[in-house]
C-alpha cells in the first residue's frame, strides 16, 4: 500500500480508532481525578519557573487560557499574579474539582482539538498535556491555541520525553499487538494501557513554526527516576504586520 506510512494501517482504521483513544483516555481522566493531588500536584521547579516567566510577559490585566487544566494545579500560581483565567479540561471529573476548589474561575468541557476560541487571551498554558495529542493533530491543536490567542500572545507548552530504546520498543509491541501506530506512538502497560506520543523536538519546533509561533526560550528538565523528562518551550504567536 504505497499512500499510507510504513507500519502504519488504512488511513479509516487510523482514524476509527484515534476518535475512539479521546474518548477511552477521558475515561482515564476520570477515574484518576481522586488521585491527582498525591501523584501529580507537586509543581516542579521547571515547570514553577516557566509558568512565571510565562505570566510576567502578560499584561497585567491579562487573561490566560489554561488548555488540560485538569483540576486546576496552575490556578493558584495565575490567579495570584492578577491575571485572570478560563480552564478548560475533556475530563468532567477534574473539572468538577476545579469548580468546587476555585469557584469564581470559569471552566469549559472541550478537547484540545475541539477549542472554540478566538481572539481571546493573552496566554495559552497547556503543561504536562501533549502528550496525549497524536501526530496528526499537533498541527491543529497549535492552530486552535494560535487562533485563541490576541496578536502577540503567548503560549507555554511542555512536550513528555522518554528514553528512544524504551519509545521504540513499545512501538514495535503496539505493531506486533495490530495497533495502527506510527513512530513516536506507544500504549504503557496500566489497567486499561494508556496511550502516549513522543514526537522529536525537532518535529515539534516545525510545527509551532508552521502555526504561526516564534519559539522565546525552550530548556529540557530534569530526568525523573520514571524515566521521563519533560521539554519547556516559551513561544510567542506573530503579530500582524504594521
Amino acid at each position: 500500500m504505497s499512500d499510507v506510512e510504513p507500519g502504519a494501517a488504512p488511513a479509516g482504521d487510523r482514524a476509527a480508532w484515534l476518535r475512539n483513544l479521546r474518548r477511552v483516555d477521558e475515561r482515564q481522566e476520570d477515574a484518576l481525578a481522586g488521585d491527582f493531588d498525591a501523584q501529580w500536584g507537586e509543581i516542579q521547579d521547571d515547570h514553577r519557573g516557566f509558568v512565571e516567566r510565562f505570566l510576567q510577559l502578560l499584561p497585567p490585566a491579562g487573561r490566560v487560557l489554561d488548555a488540560a487544566c485538569g483540576p486546576g494545579k496552575y490556578f493558584p500560581m495565575v490567579l495570584a499574579s492578577g491575571r485572570r483565567l478560563l480552564g478548560v479540561d475533556h475530563a468532567g471529573a477534574y473539572l468538577a474539582i476545579a469548580a468546587a476548589r476555585f469557584p469564581q474561575v470559569p471552566t469549559d468541557k472541550h478537547d484540545l482539538q475541539e477549542l472554540p476560541y478566538r481572539d481571546e487571551f493573552d496566554g495559552v498554558l497547556c503543561v504536562d498535556a501533549m502528550e496525549f495529542v497524536p501526530p496528526e493533530d499537533w498541527p491543529p491543536v497549535l492552530e486552535r491555541f494560535g487562533r485563541a490567542l490576541h496578536p502577540g500572545g503567548w503560549l507555554y507548552l511542555t512536550v513528555e520525553l522518554a528514553p528512544g530504546d524504551q519509545v521504540r520498543a513499545a512501538n514495535q509491541q503496539a505493531r506486533r499487538s495490530g495497533l495502527p501506530v506510527v513512530d513516536g506512538e506507544v500504549i504503557w502497560d496500566g489497567p486499561d494501557g494508556y496511550y502516549h506520543h513522543y514526537p522529536s523536538m525537532q518535529r515539534v519546533r516545525a510545527w509551532l513554526a508552521d502555526a504561526g509561533f516564534a519559539i522565546q526560550e525552550e530548556a529540557e528538565g530534569p530526568w525523573h527516576e520514571g524515566g521521563y523528562a519533560y521539554h519547556h518551550v516559551l513561544a510567542r504567536v506573530a503579530a500582524p504586520p504594521g
